[in-house]
């Protein structure tokens, strides 16, 4: 067996077995071998979220399915495919969906269960877009669940623990287009007097900054949907110009990569060029190799009342974060009603950290930053935090609804690993 390594490198994978099933058939029959499993999707995770001693299975050879429902306003696709390979079938079809992670390289299924996210004030993270999911439990049954059944909710962000995702129906809508544009040195004063105008300036926004200084960010990227009409062209125009006035930032001349000095050829196209949605939501194009090699991430998401409080925090703890800091992108989240999303309940506002590849120091580090953020701030499921395991179950209001959901589709705790462990599953 190939031992598998994670995307960034910093972890490996201790399974015995990493199986890649070539259809149902196969996935229930490697069940049927008994002991622990876990599910792979494109290793996109920095912790050990997916990792076993077990058998260690991906689904991406499995049948590809990709299937417009008769409205046109949902499409069926299996667990195992990439954003980027079913957005491109999407806008064939003259479809799209809401919302893309920064990298078009997940997984669906991986993506959806650790409650991976874009940004827009007015959009949910990805799993928000699921509107139905079949799932095979260890147990080799098929368990297909729909928006509004009993456990859904519970199903969707899974953290893996109810069996493997064989398909999901998405929500999708007609095609669209976007163009971005980047603003530089905006004050942090001028974001954190109105951070509703800056996140509220775009379809998508992101705040990006190395906290080398306290007094300026770095850039601002705003992605938005293309107006209809040159009147609203010309609207949004003079709102951009005013904002970039109000925050004393200036327009980019010419590409930028989200980490200052890193040639952006990877990136999606800038300077306003309009372009599909999908080559414009995420931050990095399919065809690379996504962000900056080697590296570390970790997330905390606190409600939108506590934004300011949590950038403040961050701010306070400049000169500790800028040595091992890539970059840090500040961004947003609609609120919904999955059980375990980090956004449930509440909209929220994502403080996500691009590491150097120092995982001992990060993770020294850490602590100190999860003390001084709110204590509504959640992490991301899938990146690097420390916090108590029961400190983070008591920020999920329906912790004990989903321990229940997770008994009753594995009964013998096959899905469960030390990562669920340490959250008391």
């Amino acid at each position: 067996m190939t031992i598998e390594r994670n995307w960034a490198g910093n972890l490996v994978y201790r399974a015995s077995a990493a199986p890649h099933p070539e259809s149902v058939e196969d996935l229930r029959a490697l069940f049927g071998r008994g002991g622990p499993v876990r599910m792979l999707g494109s290793r996109h995770c920095f912790n050990d979220i997916a990792d076993t001693t077990g058998s260690l299975i991906a689904l991406d050879r499995m049948p590809q399915i990709f299937e417009v429902s008769p409205e046109r306003d949902a499409v069926r696709v299996s667990g195992g495919l990439r954003y980027g390979d079913i957005a491109p079938l999407l806008e064939e079809q003259g479809l799209a969906l809401a919302n893309l992670a920064s990298l078009p390289h997940i997984s669906v299924a991986g993506a959806v269960a650790t409650g991976t996210h874009g940004s827009g004030d007015g959009i949910g993270s990805l799993a928000s877009a699921v509107r139905a999911i079949t799932l095979m439990t260890a147990a080799g049954e098929t368990v297909s669940l729909a928006r509004g059944d009993e456990g859904f909710a519970g199903a969707v962000v899974s953290l893996g623990a109810l069996g493997a995702v064989v398909d999901l129906t998405l929500d999708v809508e007609p095609s669209y287009q976007v163009a971005q544009h980047v603003l530089e040195h905006p004050s942090w004063a001028a974001i954190l007097a109105d951070l509703d105008a800056v996140t509220g300036a775009g379809t998508s926004v992101s705040v990006f900054s190395t906290w080398q200084r306290t007094d300026v960010a770095d850039q601002i990227w705003i992605k938005q949907r293309v107006p209809q009409t040159r009147a609203d062209a010309a609207e949004r125009r003079s709102a951009r110009e005013d904002l970039v006035a109000s925050l004393g930032a200036t327009a980019a001349e010419g590409k930028r990569h989200p980490i200052l000095g890193v040639d952006p050829e990877a990136c999606t196209e800038q300077e306003g060029v309009a372009g599909p949605w999908y080559q414009r939501l995420p931050h990095f194009k399919l065809e690379f190799t996504p962000s900056a090699g080697a590296e570390i991430q970790s997330e905390y998401l606190v409600p939108r009342v506590d934004a300011v409080a949590a950038v403040e925090a961050v701010r306070s703890l400049a000169d500790r974060i800028a040595p091992l800091l890539l970059v840090n992108e500040i961004r947003t989240v609609r609120a919904d009603d999955l059980w375990l999303s980090s956004s449930s309940g509440t909209d929220a506002v994502g403080l996500h950290f691009t590491w150097k590849p120092d995982e001992a120091a990060v993770r020294a580090l850490l602590p100190e930053i999860e003390q001084a953020l709110p204590a509504s701030a959640r992490p991301h499921w899938g990146k690097v935090f420390t916090l108590d395991g029961a400190e983070v179950r008591s920020r999920y209001p329906r912790w004990d609804d989903f321990a229940a959901l997770a008994a009753t589709y594995d009964p013998e705790r096959r899905f469960v690993n030390p990562y669920l462990e340490r959250l008391g599953l």
